[in-house]
């Protein structure tokens, strides 16, 4: 017997060493060597520098970053995020209590009467009528062995589960800054569109006037001073419409900080915006720093236990409950050795014929390995798609708002002259005004590529997958010299897909 009994408790030790289902090894793919750039992008020596996870600080802006704080704060969807994360965490203790035996302590006390009409043991011994008490005290355990590894691989994905909503709550965290961002520097952008608009309804007024004026001396026909009334008009429902987006951007950034629209305003600012260097890392660094990434390949971790959990429907389930306790009719003798219980116990149980449930299971368990894994090369492609798309718009920005400042200049140069020829009364006041507009249109030319420059480079930020250390925030550039800028490159040490 003692044998036997060593026999069965080193079988059960190599069984439940078993553990079906295939091991998790990330999948490869392919990524690019390095990114395509031109002459404004150049690689640092070493390829990495530090990114602060309060990445919008670069901007250098306090209204930002007190939003942005608010924003931590305040936002309904932030705190979702993050109660899901807390239940998978809650769902990871629920998974690790399985590897532990379960306790059960059951009382009972009763008094009760027995019939004494009930069916008899021996036909020479009469049944009695009797009442007494029955008092029970008794503990149990009960414990699935786990011999064919369903109960790891559970918590294998429970914990997998876990990575990807702390994954998830990065990126919900990632993506609501960068949008807060975004949608404020359209705002401080519609402020100096605002301010030039309204500079330039005041220059069109007095060239309406002046209009007027010659056309009640009879210098000019009716037709131009409709003409310059007209042009007034659009200008004033232009600026109209400036004002109601800048209205709805301030609304979005007050539901993105958690306080109703109503009761929030920002101050209009006019003031350059900022451009900060922005600088790139190694593709393959992308995989470790995007949090969406990060995020799918955990998914696939959970698919791939999932597999392991439904393989372990073909093996038998072995559980052991072993009790002990005590039953008695009196309290006083409650304790004592002829009142004690106890039992040794074990339930084996295998599925003989399910008509392919479990096929099934495992096919479909495989299958949905096969589909998160394309999702996640999807997500890896999309990454690279946009962090490229931001690299070349940076670029071709670099390049338009260079165009765009000059033509300001020649604005400039052209309104210089014109003011010189009217003080030698070689043209009408009328030239003045128009180059006074003309620089105008000009600047806010200018002013639209810069906003689309800010624009793009939270967009770039949060395609690189935003702040990933503590370190200090990268300084940034002026307005005016962002297009000689040459930035260094960003990113962890390089690590392989």
């Amino acid at each position: 017997m003692k044998r036997l009994h060593g026999s069965l408790v080193l079988c059960a030790a190599l069984l439940t060493a078993c553990t079906v289902g295939p091991d998790y090894k990330r999948p490869a793919v392919d990524t690019p060597a390095q990114w395509r750039t031109d002459a404004y992008w150049q690689a640092a020596a070493p390829s990495h520098a530090p990114l602060s996870l309060d990445w919008w600080q670069v901007f250098d802006d306090a209204v930002l970053n007190d939003l942005e704080q608010r924003l931590l704060t305040g936002n309904q969807s932030l705190q979702s995020a993050s109660a899901h994360y807390a239940e998978a965490r809650s769902s990871l203790d629920a998974a690790t209590s399985a590897i532990f035996p379960q306790v059960t302590l059951n009382s009972g006390l009763a008094r009760e009467k027995i019939s004494g009409q009930r069916p008899v043991q021996r036909y020479s011994t009469p049944s009695q009528s009797t009442v007494q008490n029955d008092i029970t005290l008794e503990a149990g355990v009960s414990y699935e062995v786990d011999l064919f590894g369903r109960v790891r691989r559970t918590l294998e994905g429970a914990r997998a589960a876990v990575d990807q909503a702390d994954d998830d709550l990065a990126n919900a965290r990632l993506v609501l800054t960068a949008n807060l961002a975004s949608t404020y520097f359209s705002l401080r952008e519609l402020d100096d569109e605002i301010d030039i608009v309204q500079r330039s309804l005041t220059l069109q007024q007095r060239a309406l006037d002046y209009v007027l004026t010659q056309h009640d001396l009879g210098a000019v026909s009716g037709l131009d001073v409709m003409q310059q009334r007209s042009q007034l008009d659009a200008s004033r429902t232009q600026a109209q419409l400036l004002t109601r987006q800048r209205a709805q951007y301030e609304h979005a950034i007050a539901a993105f900080i958690g306080v109703p629209a109503p009761v929030f305003s920002l101050a209009t600012r006019v003031a350059p915006l900022p451009v900060p260097r922005i600088a790139l890392g190694v593709p393959s660094a992308l995989l470790q720093r995007r949090p969406d990434v990060a995020s799918a390949e955990r998914a696939m971790a959970q698919a791939n236990a999932r597999i392991g959990v439904a393989r372990t429907a073909y093996f038998p389930d072995l559980t052991l409950s072993p009790t002990i306790g005590w039953e008695s009719t009196r309290f006083a003798s409650m304790l004592s050795a002829p009142s004690l219980l106890w039992s040794v116990g074990s339930s084996l149980g295998e599925v003989v014929f399910d008509g392919g449930k479990r096929r099934a299971g495992v096919a479909f368990a495989q299958q949905d390995y096969v589909a998160v894994q394309a999702t996640y090369r999807q997500t890896v492609l999309t990454a690279f798609q946009e962090v490229q798309d931001g690299i070349t718009g940076l670029s071709v920005l670099d390049g338009a708002v260079m165009q765009a400042h000059i033509a300001s200049t020649d604005a400039e140069k052209l309104l210089s002259l014109a003011n010189d020829r009217y003080s030698g009364g070689l043209v009408a006041y009328l030239d003045v005004i128009s180059a006074q507009e003309q620089l105008l249109s000009s600047q806010r030319q200018e002013i639209q590529i810069q906003g689309q420059q800010a624009g793009l480079v939270v967009y770039l930020v949060k395609a690189l997958g935003g702040g990933w250390n503590d370190a200090p925030a990268v300084p940034a550039v002026p307005a005016a010299s962002a297009a000689s800028a040459v930035p260094a490159a960003i990113g962890r040490p390089t690590v392989s897909g």
